[in-house]
């Protein structure tokens, strides 16, 4: 059986595309972690504790957990605390290019994979009416970043360079590969 230890309908959304039978266990974890701790290491980091906790409850079976974050030069946005934050972080974003780094654990019994993709995002320069308009809608209080690039969002993406679906959430193409492997060493 798949875990997946995350209760974002965006990573649902793409294992459900890509044709996998899993369920959702959301891991309840403390996202602190040390200053200066450079943002591949924090999305590894925090999707570790997330598995190693539905891990501890489903010993047997393969936990997939992930997490995203948005990085603007060496600025680290992640999930809005209310409207104004929003408004905020959008207004960095604009007209600038930020990373999206998605960590990603796999545990299948004793074997543990842990990595992360990362992904260029430019967007287009935002008018504040853009912006006041956008975060009117709510679709970025639940996002690393304030946008989803899967929504309205992507109104405001000149281009990116990468995986699309990291920057959704949850890099499927590299997780799938991944799976298949670790899957093959339980024979």
């Amino acid at each position: 059986m798949l875990y997946l230890a995350s209760s974002s309908p965006r990573r649902s959304g793409i294992l459900k595309m890509a044709g996998y039978d899993f369920t959702v266990e959301p891991a309840h974890i403390s996202e602190t972690v040390l200053y200066g701790t450079p943002a591949m290491q924090i999305v590894e980091q925090l999707s570790t504790r997330k598995a190693e906790v539905i891990a501890k409850l489903h010993p047997d079976d393969t936990i997939l957990a992930a997490d995203t974050i948005v990085v603007l030069r060496g600025r680290i946005l992640g999930k809005p605390k209310d409207e104004e934050s929003a408004k905020a972080m959008l207004k960095l974003l604009s007209g600038n290019v930020h990373q999206v780094y998605t960590g990603y654990t796999i545990i299948h019994g004793r074997k543990l994979v842990c990595g992360h993709e990362v992904t260029s995002v430019e967007f287009y320069p935002l008018s504040q009416t853009e912006i006041d308009r956008y975060v009117a809608t709510g679709e970025p209080m639940d996002k690393a970043g304030a946008y989803g690039i899967q929504g309205k969002g992507a109104l405001f993406v000149r281009r990116i360079n990468g995986d699309f679906y990291n920057v959704v959430g949850l890099p499927i193409a590299k997780i799938s590969k991944i799976l298949s492997e670790v899957k093959k060493t339980e024979k």
